[in-house]
């Protein structure tokens, strides 16, 4: 039977990929590679690198596909609609690239940014291709070292403090309230830059961008400090590189609940 890995690569830096993932690739004839455009083409030359260093030339295949575009001016309940509508979209393309570039005894992989638990999409559309009966295939999960970890780390902070649980949300759900019983929240999948909201609010944010590669932007204190220039180095950001990951760590005083 075909056998999928579900790889986690880390945030970026090549030394975040674990001695587990490392042996995944090594037992990989195919890697499946989704292609977002020329603009963020500098993503899949970091897979590429990952897998030049730890893979002797010609033991595998890549093999690369262009990944649907996304509704992103779905808004309110149209957006669940538009996301369900991409990923289908999506398992058409993973169980074309399955079915027809992968024997029936080769080993394919999926490099996933980050951790595949978490924020990814990739598990929920495999199981939509095993769903639909067209192509069998057996499938594991390597776990990676998350953007959020990531993020921790190069600020030399914990993600909770002592007795206190934390919240890791998206900026769509930020902009309804910060979360009740809440003081430490790590927003993911931010594109208008919500924290700027709680600007007046005694909150600290610990905030990167490309984390863990060349161009890794981080910055951290007081909120109202440093929202103008989050907002200043993220607009040239986006601006130099028409693309921009960041992820950023609320931590609020709790005596201003």
């Amino acid at each position: 039977m075909r056998r999928i890995h579900v790889i986690g690569i880390g945030a970026g830096d090549p030394d975040q990929l674990t001695l587990q993932a490392v042996k995944a690739l090594r037992g990989t004839d195919v890697f499946f590679l989704l292609d977002k455009g020329e603009v963020k083409a500098d993503l899949t030359g970091l897979r590429r690198d990952m897998l030049d260093a730890h893979l002797p030339e010609g033991s595998y295949r890549v093999v690369e596909a262009r990944d649907p575009e996304r509704d992103r001016r779905a808004e309110g309940a149209a957006y669940s609609a538009a996301v369900g509508d991409w990923r289908s979209a999506r398992a058409d393309v993973y169980g074309r690239l399955i079915a027809g570039e992968l024997g029936e005894d080769q080993v394919g992989a999926f490099l996933v940014w980050g951790d595949p638990s978490l924020y990814d999409s990739t598990l929920a559309i495999l199981e939509e291709v095993l769903a639909r009966g067209e192509v069998a295939f057996a499938y594991d999960v390597v776990p990676g070292i998350s953007s959020v970890s990531a993020l921790a780390s190069r600020h030399r902070t914990g993600l909770n403090r002592v007795g206190r649980p934390i919240r890791i949300t998206t900026g769509r759900r930020l902009a309804e309230g910060f979360p009740q019983g809440v003081d430490d929240v790590v927003v993911m999948l931010d594109a208008h830059q919500t924290f700027r909201q709680y600007a007046d609010q005694d909150i600290d944010i610990y905030w990167g961008a490309y984390i863990g590669t060349p161009d890794e932007i981080l910055v951290s204190g007081p909120l109202a400090e440093a929202a103008p220039r989050i907002a200043a180095l993220r607009a040239e950001a986006r601006e130099r590189k028409g693309w921009i990951m960041d992820t950023y760590l609320l931590r609020r005083n709790p005596g201003n609940r």
